[in-house]
Order: structure tokens, then C-alpha cells, then sequence
């Protein structure tokens, strides 16, 4: 049975529909063309940040982007310095938060979390990443660059590179991409790194065609666009892992000669030497404007959500299931048990709810 919620949470850009998706593009095009005009819009107002993983781009132009619409921000961008330190939970910490502030935003490394958070929260809350699950505002950054640069959103051939297992912002740009016609998928990975099975489901549910191949260098050619992702050494186990794959793909001036002249470069950053420094002064090279597109759409975000533009995404459409439990070690209701837990689907296979695992009855 659906759970409607009073507020607009943003947990995956997916839960809403795409002419959601272009009212927010549209707003933070006129934002980009007078930012003046929008510099009242949040007075009075108060942005709650919890950032229990390292953020640079996604943090500060989270709070720019509440500045600069005349709002004000509390929060803390490490758990040590919080109550978290000494064992408070996630239903705890964003219940307090959620009673001081007016909207929410949070980073976790685990997956769910945020909606997890969503169950109890007295405010709207956006998801700014979930461990390697999603991270729906990087996406709403990747749509607006793509219709600034490209002015389309369909009709493209995206090379998604680099670690496509455990990539956020790869599984967030495929599932919003799939629902654009036209639009086609070169997945470029070490068979370690290949994108997860569930998300080759999406692509092949939506009737959109993909490849995935080991070689950057042969199909950079077909590219229109490409979105280059670090190696990420926090999602392997141990050291050794991460360095076997460290390095395997490596965008330097040699490969752009080979790609078209209108392809544009994405990376949701930080880099780490995935593209040589070299490629930064390439009219192609879009990821510094990239993150710049990423303030604009924040404050497009925000202020849609606070003025509750929009009717909100059921949170939860799923079910309990007697004795089942997610079979996903790093999703968040293997962690804090007292949540309750909800699955999609039927027969012996399921989904949970809060990570999109697949789970065996």
C-alpha cells in the first residue's frame, strides 16, 4: 500500500515524473540568467546539512546555493563532531535536526539511509548520496549540463567509465537517462567494475540499448558524451583490491584526438587521475562547468521542495514480509534494526525497499 508523505523528499529522482524533472531545469535555467531575482527567495528559512561522509562540491554548493537564496544553514560535515560519535542513530540525529530546520539535506555511506531518515523526519529531506546507491542531485547537475551543453536529452550516446559497480552517480544518470528516447549506453569497466545486474534490468525494462566493453580507446569514437568516474578506494575491502583496479582508465590528450569535436567530458568529481590534467583546457572538458550547473540546480531544488511544488512521492509502495530481511550487507536496515522493513515484488524474488537489492524468499 502506498505511504504518501507530506513533504517533498527527494530520495530517488526516479520516484517523480520527468515533467518534475524539466520544471527543475527550467527554474534553474531562469536562476543561472538572474540569480539577483532570486536572492530573497529562501529569507527566514533554515537548511539543515548532515554529511556523514566526506563532500566538497555537493556540501558547499549545497550551502551556496541556500546562501544565495537568502537562507541560512546548521548542521555538521563530520559525524565525529556529533552525537553520532557516541552511537546516536539515524531516526535520532534527523528527528532532532528535522524539528530545528526547514529542510534537510543528508549524505550517509550507507545505502537507504536517507530514506530511512524520511520515515520520521518532521521536514523534507534530499538525498545527497547514499553510499554507492544513489545520489539524485548529482543528477539533476548531469541533466542540466547536458541540456545547457547539448540542448537535448535525448538521442545520445553516453560512454558511462571507470567503476560502474559501485558508482552512485552512474546508477542515478542511467535510471534518468532510460526515460529519454533515443538514448544509447556504452558501459566501459574491468569485468570487477561492471555495472550491477539490477541496472542492467533498468535499461533492458525501458527498451534502451547498451554494451558494455573493457576498451576506452576504440569507443571513445561513438561517443557524444562521456562521463569519466574515479576509482572510488573507500568502496573496496581492502587496499590490494582497490589498487588491482586503480588506473585502468585513464582519459589523456591521445584518446581525445580519436573522439568526435562536439562530445563533452563529464565527471561528477573528485578526480584522481582518471583524466590528465591535459584534457582541463579541451573546449570539451565540461566538469568544472559541470559542478558549477550543480549550484544552479540546487537552488532550483530547494526551492521547489520548500514550496511543496509538486505532489510528493509515495515513500514507501512496498510491503512487510514475515522472517525476510534484505540481503545486502551494506543496506541500511542491516544496521539499525529497529526499522521497519518493506519489499517490492512477488514470488521468491524481491526488493527492498530502501537499497533495491534483490533478495531470495
Amino acid at each position: 500500500m502506498k505511504r504518501f508523505q507530506k513533504y517533498i523528499h527527494l530520495i530517488d529522482l526516479n520516484d517523480y515524473p520527468v515533467s518534475w524533472w524539466k520544471h527543475l531545469l527550467e527554474l534553474a535555467h531562469e536562476i543561472r540568467e538572474d540569480p539577483s531575482a532570486y536572492s530573497e527567495a529562501c529569507k527566514g528559512k533554515i537548511m539543515g546539512t548532515l554529511f556523514y561522509e566526506p563532500s566538497t562540491r555537493t556540501q558547499m554548493s549545497f550551502q551556496t546555493a541556500m546562501l544565495r537564496l537568502g537562507g541560512t544553514i546548521i548542521g555538521f560535515d563530520n559525524p565525529a563532531t556529533s552525537s553520532v560519535a557516541k552511537g546516536e542513530n539515524i531516526k535520532d540525529t534527523t528527528k532532532i535536526v528535522s524539528g530545528y530546520a526547514d529542510i534537510m539535506v543528508m549524505r550517509h555511506p550507507t545505502a537507504g539511509s536517507v530514506k530511512a531518515a524520511a520515515l520520521t523526519a518532521e521536514c523534507p529531506i534530499i538525498n545527497a548520496g547514499d553510499g554507492g546507491h544513489l545520489h539524485p542531485t548529482q543528477t539533476l547537475t548531469d541533466l542540466m549540463t547536458l541540456n545547457e551543453e547539448k540542448h537535448t536529452l535525448e538521442n545520445l550516446t553516453i560512454g558511462l567509465c571507470g567503476d560502474l559497480k559501485n558508482g552512485r552517480t552512474v546508477h542515478s544518470l542511467i535510471k534518468a537517462m532510460s526515460c529519454f528516447k533515443g538514448n544509447k549506453f556504452v558501459l566501459i569497466s574491468t569485468k570487477e567494475l561492471a555495472l550491477p545486474t539490477y541496472m542492467k534490468d533498468i535499461l533492458s525494462a525501458s527498451g534502451h540499448s547498451f554494451k558494455e566493453v573493457t576498451s576506452l580507446d576504440h569507443a571513445i569514437e561513438e561517443l557524444d558524451v562521456l562521463y569519466m568516474t574515479r576509482i572510488q578506494r573507500e568502496r573496496f575491502a581492502s587496499e590490494e583490491e582497490y589498487l588491482a583496479q586503480k588506473g585502468c582508465y585513464i582519459l589523456d590528450r591521445e584518446k581525445m584526438v580519436r573522439a568526435k569535436r562536439d562530445m563533452i567530458v563529464l565527471h561528477p568529481l573528485p578526480r584522481v587521475d582518471e583524466i590528465a590534467i591535459e584534457v582541463d583546457d579541451d573546449p570539451r572538458a565540461k566538469y568544472f562547468d559541470q559542478a558549477k550547473y550543480g549550484m544552479y540546480i540546487r537552488m532550483a531544488l530547494i526551492l521547489t521542495v520548500l514550496r511543496c511544488d509538486g505532489l510528493p512521492a509515495p515513500l514507501i509502495v512496498g510491503r512487510t514480509i514475515p522472517k525476510a530481511k534484505c540481503s545486502n550487507p551494506k543496506c541500511i536496515t542491516n544496521q539499525e534494526l529497529y526499522l521497519p522493513l518493506y519489499f517490492t515484488g512477488s514470488g521468491d524474488t524481491v526488493t527492498c525497499e530502501y537499497c533495491d537489492e534483490r533478495t531470495l524468499l
